[in-house]
């Protein structure tokens, strides 16, 4: 098409492309022609002119000529049987040529992904084993011990390597979902801002452990309101998090900022980005970091564990939300992975009344202690978003200046660990010198049943997890100084008892009801147990208002727990409609979820059973006095 001067045919004589196509050939002298062809072809003292057109299996692949610049005349039909030889020869051979490049490319794809496949099952075997060892030889060492110490160690250990485990098995799950192409996004109204502090509350542990500073900004254009897959979005940032603290070493930070980009019509785009001053992302490997069964390099998973599954799911997760998500990184200066998701405001949006009924904003007074100064000036900014007057004190002796100039405050803010004076010290202070009704709050990292004990005896009245949230201040406020507010800390063990009430478990596998009444009898729960679906119908249709709740497993012998649900909710007997029914299964897709609701229960709870979800679920259906029987 192109000789090697640069002349072109095709530019040259454009109406030559289609006629080949046809199958059509230009065989004689020039003067024949068009006088454009004419044209362009006299400038290469062309006399006559024999172009055939090259197809391979019906394919139009160009053409090629035999210019004859000594004498006018036309090819015979041998010239043309001759010339059409001579392409089908050169075009097999250059169609050879480009198979045996692509079998080469895809030799050396193939060869890299069965590589990558075989680091990645060598890794998953190394994953899955490594908590495994953990469980069986800690419950063997937990058995053996004698001292109440050891078998506690023994105990947390088999709790962090299970965690672990179940970490792995859901990223393998995920990924087999997005191969079959079977993930799918459920969308629901949600609280940005909640779903931020249920990430936070899940990390916070680790960051604790690694004393490292974790920090949140939240824009304030952000709506309250949105419209999305809160769960899925909550765990691209749980990812993002979790990474951050195990690249990064101890005593390093962690920085959460979300940013309002733009709105068109109802649609809302947000940035998220998670910056950190962990070890830092090469070049090269940053290339490989959204591929499936890849880390950065194949020691990572040896040296900081993991399974390599996590970032690729969360491109797949953004990318399905539309947006997108990119890396930004230096050796052993840090990394900051951002993403971009639209996300649609919720209509006739009106975001509820902050405070309760009966709190006066004019005359509560709040001092938050911190020697941070970053905390500090937060506490200001909470303050003018919020409408809470908060003074801020970097150190204990500060804090006690300004209550001597000042007067005591109604509420405190008080960081555990200050140097000199910490915050359990100033707290007790506070107490024993400040007047009565005000209120402390001891705020930081470090998990609240570590420092329980001791933080109650210095006067300590509740506590909150750093970082902190707007959100997290106003429902402090609520709690103590609100005359309707009767929320309450399933912390406290009077408060987490429910004696009186009837629970009903349907669930075949014995371990697993083992396993539940242990952890509700601390709750002082009647539990009667069922062992399948036929048999917690039976039960409940005999004594409908003996239960006042009911746990349902899904798959059970004889009849699950749909079949079970929709037959109780069948019933014409009292309660049948209204009676409580939570879903206790290791179903925990959002479609899982979705058709337990439809079946007729209430609400879900995920196996392995997290304790505090499930006091969370008794006191949002039970209602919090006993009732006696």
């Amino acid at each position: 098409v192109q000789r090697k001067d640069g002349f072109s045919y095709v530019a040259s004589i454009p109406e030559w492309e289609q006629y080949f196509r046809d199958g059509k050939c230009v065989n004689g002298v020039i003067d024949g022609l068009s006088m454009n062809e004419q044209k362009v072809l006299e400038a290469y003292d062309i006399c006559s002119i024999l172009v055939v057109p090259l197809h391979l299996q019906g394919e139009f692949w160009g053409f090629i000529s035999y210019d004859d610049c000594h004498a006018k005349r036309v090819f015979s039909d041998d010239d043309v049987d001759l010339l059409q030889s001579a392409s089908l020869l050169m075009i097999n051979a250059i169609r050879r040529s480009e198979i045996l490049s692509e079998l080469i490319v895809a030799r050396e794809d193939a060869i890299s992904n069965a590589r990558a496949k075989s680091d990645f099952l060598s890794n998953m075997s190394h994953e899955i084993r490594t908590p495994l060892n953990a469980v069986i030889g800690m419950t063997s060492i937990g058995k053996s011990a004698e001292d109440v110490e050891r078998k506690d160690y023994a105990f947390e250990r088999i709790e962090d390597a299970s965690t672990h485990l179940l970490g792995v098995i859901n990223d393998i799950l995920d990924m087999s979902k997005i191969d079959a192409k079977k993930m799918e996004l459920s969308l629901i109204d949600f609280n940005f801002e909640k779903m931020l502090r249920r990430v936070v509350n899940v990390i916070n542990f680790r960051v604790d452990e690694k004393h490292q500073k974790l920090t949140v900004n939240i824009d304030e254009k952000i709506p309250y309101m949105l419209h999305g897959d809160d769960q899925r979005l909550a765990q691209v940032v749980t990812n993002l998090l979790s990474n951050s603290v195990k690249f990064t070493p101890e005593n390093g930070a962690i920085h959460l900022e979300t940013t309002f980009i733009q709105q068109t019509e109802e649609i809302c785009t947000l940035q998220i980005a998670v910056s950190d001053t962990g070890i830092g992302i090469t070049p090269e490997q940053q290339t490989k970091l959204f591929s499936s069964f890849q880390q950065a390099e194949s020691g990572t998973s040896r040296k900081f564990g993991g399974t390599g599954l996590g970032l690729s799911i969360s491109k797949h997760i953004i990318e399905m939300m539309g947006g997108e998500i990119k890396v930004e990184s230096k050796i052993n200066k840090g990394s900051t992975f951002s993403f971009t998701v639209p996300l649609q405001r919720v209509k006739d949006e009106s975001k509820p009344r902050l405070f309760a009924e009966g709190v006066n904003l004019k005359n509560l007074r709040a001092l938050a202690v911190d020697d941070d100064p970053s905390v500090c000036e937060y506490f200001r900014e909470i303050s003018n978003r919020v409408g809470v007057s908060i003074d801020t004190a970097q150190s204990a002796d500060e804090a006690l200046r300004r209550i001597d100039a000042q007067g005591a405050y109604d509420l405190y803010f008080i960081d555990l660990r200050m140097p000199g004076m910490d915050g359990l010290e100033l707290s007790q202070r506070i107490k024993s010198e400040s007047k009565q009704g005000s209120v402390i709050v001891m705020i930081s990292t470090t998990e609240w049943n570590t420092i329980e004990d001791e933080a109650k005896k210095a006067g300590v009245d509740t506590f909150l997890s750093k970082p902190l949230f707007p959100s997290a201040i106003v429902d402090v406020v609520n709690e103590c100084f609100g005359i309707s507010a009767m929320r309450y800390d399933v912390r406290t063990s009077e408060e987490g008892r429910f004696e009186g009430y009837r629970l009903l478990l349907a669930e075949d596998v014995e371990i697993n009801r083992e396993i539940v009444l242990a952890l509700l009898e601390p709750t002082g729960l009647q539990v009667d147990c069922a062992e399948n679906g036929a048999q917690a119908l039976h039960m409940f249709r005999e004594a409908p208002e003996k239960y006042d709740l009911i746990f349902m497993d899904i798959q059970m012998p004889e009849m699950d727990g749909y079949e079970a649900t929709v037959a109780i909710r069948a019933l014409d007997l009292p309660f049948a409609n209204t009676i409580p029914i939570i879903a206790m299964t290791a179903n925990v897709f959002k479609e899982d979820i979705e058709q337990c609701i439809a079946a007729g229960m209430n609400d879900h709870v995920g196996k392995p059973l997290d304790f505090d979800e499930v006091r969370e679920l008794l006191h949002r259906y039970l209602p919090r006095h006993s009732r006696l029987r």
